[in-house]
């Protein structure tokens, strides 16, 4: 039996949103699995929708999610053209040939014949459907229209009674009325196929064996079935997906506001979070594991772990998805993606930001979180006086003055600045107060950040500030403290 060939067909027409990239990676992960071929097609034939750079962005978004394709327009294979409008010439004579089979017929109907005929079904109260005007045509009128020019469309003839059937790897055997599918059209009248004539004689010219795509193309299945059996075609394996909706149960939407892959990872996620997350959006492995490399999915993936239910995009777990990988990976990787946001951030120059990295390597979930995270390194934020009351370390202001005014001096003591010798300082004193650690730690940490959350405590930042700043900053707190007494606070 033939090795699976499957192919990833997108239309250029922008970015890459997570059901496209969903469908690339299932293509990929059943080609892998059956060490077979993944093949990338470009389907560029609809000239309106077309994006300029938008084949850019899929070559792009392919190799930054690590799916590697075995034949396409940029590494050549048996089976090419692999952009569909190099290949619009061999369209026509395909549906020329339907034509002779009996499969299809020329259509020289007007557009304003066209709309008026809807206008007439919508007051009749029917459906959108074409009435066969011309397929009553004889061969002699059909030759006298083309030898003098006429616009013509070339049509499928659906079959007149009876039901089409076919199988699906995920919603099994469908069954669908003959009497409901319209005859489509194959060839538009500027001689390019259309979207769903073209795919079946792409994938039939280049052996694809499975085909995937969204739930949404189940009616239209009937109708590329019918075309294989008129041209007496093996018919693939059709693997039709569920759609992945919001919480709110609406589709995903760019126009809404719904992240594109790209997307995401401006705001921070990692591509092998969104990759690992996107693959489980509809399929669950026969396992418990959740956090898979691409790799792993290679072994592992089983269409018929394919959910017919649809898929909930939810952002919470991508984010805690991302802060398991950024937590696995060893704390230089991490330092090396967190240095641009540190640049961004942090102006003084003398700042150790690796002793930053240690401090947000285990509380990180998004990238795009450090800025804020950290924009007290940089300059002391104006922050709220009553955020030296603490109940669970007892602190009020008054005590929080004590505090600060004893480890002013402490901390001034100290020749050889660093995490070790700034603790060793601080615990000392506390045992000689005989105090809770807490009622002295806390207002040094309030007084050194600003903020209420952290990523490090009070000797972690006083260790990344400096002794100058810290010293600085401790005074502006006792000022702050002693001022706000004075007046009653």
């Amino acid at each position: 039996m033939q090795n699976a060939r499957t192919r990833y067909a997108p239309s250029p027409t922008g970015y890459m949103h997570i059901g496209n990239l969903r469908t690339a990676l299932y293509e990929y992960l059943i080609a892998k699995k059956d060490n077979g071929k993944f093949i990338l097609r470009i389907e560029d034939t609809d000239q309106e929708r077309y994006v300029e750079g938008s084949v850019d962005v899929i070559y792009k978004t392919l190799k930054l999610a690590g799916i590697v394709h075995d034949e396409g327009p940029d590494v050549g294979g048996d089976y090419g053209p692999y952009v569909q409008s190099e290949r619009k010439n061999l369209y026509l004579e395909y549906a020329k040939k339907l034509v002779d089979l009996g499969g299809a017929y020329y259509c020289f109907c007007t557009k304003d014949r066209l709309v008026k005929l809807k206008e007439e079904q919508d007051v009749a109260g029917q459906g959108h459907r074409y009435d066969r005007h011309c397929l009553a045509l004889s061969k002699e009128d059909i030759q006298k229209k083309l030898a003098i020019n006429e616009p013509y469309i070339i049509r499928q003839k659906m079959p007149d009674t009876g039901s089409t059937s076919f199988d699906d790897a995920v919603y099994g055997t469908i069954t669908v009325d003959n009497s409901e599918l319209d005859d489509q059209i194959l060839i538009k009248t500027d001689g390019l196929p259309t979207y769903n004539f073209a795919n079946v004689i792409d994938d039939h010219q280049m052996a694809i064996t499975h085909v995937v795509r969204g739930n949404e193309y189940l009616s239209s299945t009937p109708k590329y079935n019918l075309l294989y059996e008129a041209f007496g075609w093996d018919i693939p394996i059709y693997v039709h997906v569920p759609l992945i909706l919001k919480s709110s149960g609406q589709k995903l939407s760019k126009r809404a506001g719904d992240p594109s892959f790209e997307d995401l990872v401006s705001e921070g996620y990692l591509v092998k979070a969104i990759v690992n997350y996107v693959v489980l959006l509809g399929w669950s492995p026969s396992t418990n594991q959740e956090i898979y490399s691409l790799r792993e999915l290679e072994e592992v993936f089983e269409i018929d772990g394919i959910s017919k239910a649809p898929a909930i995009f939810d952002i919470n777990k991508l984010t805690w998805m991302n802060g398991e990988y950024i937590r696995k990976m060893p704390i230089e990787e991490f330092h090396k993606l967190a240095l641009p946001y540190y640049e961004k951030s942090i102006s003084n120059k003398n700042i150790d930001t690796l002793k930053i990295s240690k401090l947000l390597h285990i509380r990180t979930e998004v990238l795009t979180s450090i800025p804020e995270t950290i924009d007290f390194i940089n300059q002391l934020p104006e922050y709220d006086i009553e955020m030296y009351i603490h109940k669970k370390s007892k602190t009020t202001l008054e005590n929080s003055l004590e505090s600060l005014t004893s480890a002013y001096p402490v901390l001034e003591a100290i020749s050889n600045w660093n995490a070790e010798t700034v603790h060793e300082a601080l615990f000392a004193h506390i045992e000689a107060l005989g105090i809770k650690n807490s009622l002295l730690l806390w207002p040094v940490r309030t007084a050194v950040s600003g903020k209420a959350v952290t990523p490090g405590g009070a000797i972690e930042i006083a260790d990344i500030l400096g002794k100058e700043e810290t010293l600085l900053r401790i005074n502006i707190g006792i000022e702050r403290l002693k001022s706000a007494i004075d007046r009653g606070v």
